[in-house]
């Protein structure tokens, strides 16, 4: 056991400078390490996100017991993984901080304290899947309230991600690829804005063309019903590129363009012009590569027709690479290929902060349904970083930063915070590094619509 601490005596062993000994106590009042919250907090109320989720809930607690509302318990939670706290554990440090309890309305020294661990805990195995498929059918409704004007075209950028799971929980499975048990959440994005369009957990594994064909009925139909005319693009990998999904697509007027694995079909097609890229390569400098591409009409023995597949030819020292794609675009095979297929590539960079940066792979609950819930959480939060970032001035430093960049300089700025009769003051450093920053985000903070 750890020996007890009195925490009113100065704390020992602090080297004294310039001959002056150093004093220190935990006496410095009602301080925060998290002052840019309030911050997230002015974003959260524009967008309503806890409002939005809690409204999907039905809470069976009765209404006179009730000391933290559904909506407060979700807007602290997704404040928190903002933060960097993303376990609910963390509740029971942050219930007491000044600036968490004014983020989700309450005084920060006379009002009462927030929920802990096990109100949270039991927050999260609340949902069922009739309230999860609402909460996932809101945050579509968010992605869309998020644009001024409707947009004329967007495009949805879909790919899983690993996440490993810490015991027997519901839907973990053995991947041998990551060699792992895990889950393989399903991500998309819309590219164009960077903007989470839905996050759905699923097992461990590859999706099938039935899975993939759900999840893009189920994301296109909640957008078409509020853009009906909206032009839409899918992109992926080439383990998107079912024929089911495919055929899908082409049903509803939805353009897609996937990557396709090769295949000695595949091969032969593009023999002559492999040669051909092989021999151009003879004449170029000795360290350099040569690119080409072609195109051709193919049909697997799983698809009912044929479609248009592009292949990337590409020459170096070490031999020919082919790779290939299939899509229902018209345009350029070039231009296809570079500059719209390859810029899926922004995806991982958009998984990375969701996964990494918010810990989005805390999905350590036994139910499934918890996990989802989590996850929802988590995007949540992920909603606050990126509205916050967008409202940064187009050619600031901000406007394309990280979320971990964004959360070290300005979410974690030291505060104190004292209640008054008339008003509650907020105290930051003299010398915090990132004022400007700070102070011209407040300002366009509150120029936003309520």
């Amino acid at each position: 056991m750890h020996a007890e601490v009195d925490l009113r005596l100065p704390l020992p062993g602090l080297s004294p400078v310039c001959g002056k000994p150093i004093v220190a106590r935990f006496d410095g009042g009602q301080l925060s390490s998290d002052g840019g919250i309030l911050l997230l907090a002015q974003v959260e109320r524009r967008l309503g996100i806890a409002e939005r989720l809690a409204r999907c809930i039905e809470d069976p607690r009765a209404p006179d017991q009730i000391r933290h509302e559904v909506a407060e318990m979700i807007r602290f939670r997704a404040l928190a993984i903002a933060a960097g706290y993303p376990d609910a554990n963390d509740c029971d440090v942050l219930r007491k901080d000044v600036v968490f309890k004014m983020a989700v309305g309450r005084l920060p020294e006379t009002g009462a304290d927030l929920c802990s661990q096990p109100t949270m805990t039991r927050l999260e195995n609340l949902p069922g899947p009739v309230a999860l498929k609402r909460m996932m059918a809101a945050m579509v409704e968010l992605f869309c309230d998020s644009f001024e004007q409707v947009p004329r075209r967007i495009v949805l950028d879909i790919d899983d991600t690993e996440d490993r799971a810490y015991g027997q929980q519901q839907l973990s499975f053995f991947n041998a690829h990551h060699d792992s048990r895990c889950f393989m959440p399903i991500h998309i994005y819309e590219a164009i804005s960077a903007k989470p369009v839905a996050v759905f957990l699923r097992p461990g594994k590859t999706p099938d063309g039935m899975e993939v064909c759900l999840v893009l009925r189920h994301v296109v139909r909640a957008i078409r019903a509020r853009w009906p005319r909206v032009d839409i693009l899918i992109r992926g990998d080439s383990h998107y590129g079912r024929p089911e999904a495919m055929a899908w697509c082409e049903r509803n007027r939805v353009g897609y363009i996937f990557g396709l694995a090769g295949n000695k079909v595949l091969l032969r097609c593009v023999t002559a012009s492999a040669e051909q890229v092989a021999l151009d390569r003879l004449d170029a400098p000795a360290e350099s590569k040569v690119r080409r591409y072609a195109e051709f009409w193919y049909g697997a023995k799983t698809w009912k027709t044929e479609r248009r597949v592009i292949a990337r030819l590409e020459a170096s020292s070490q031999g020919v690479d082919s790779r290939f794609i299939v899509t229902n675009l018209a345009g350029l095979p070039k231009s296809l290929y570079e500059k719209i297929y390859c810029a899926r590539g922004q995806a991982e960079n958009l998984i990375k902060a969701h996964k990494l940066h918010l810990a989005s792979d805390r999905t350590s609950c036994t139910k499934a349904s918890a996990n989802q819930f989590r996850l929802l959480i988590h995007t949540a939060a992920y909603w606050l970083m990126h509205t916050l970032r967008a409202r940064a001035p187009k050619t600031s430093f901000w406007r394309d930063a990280q979320f971990d960049t964004m959360r070290l300089s300005l979410i974690k700025v030291a505060v104190r915070v004292t209640e008054l009769i008339t008003k509650i003051k907020i105290s930051l450093p003299t010398g915090f590094a990132y004022q400007h920053g700070f102070s011209t985000l407040a300002a366009r903070l509150a120029k936003l619509p309520p």
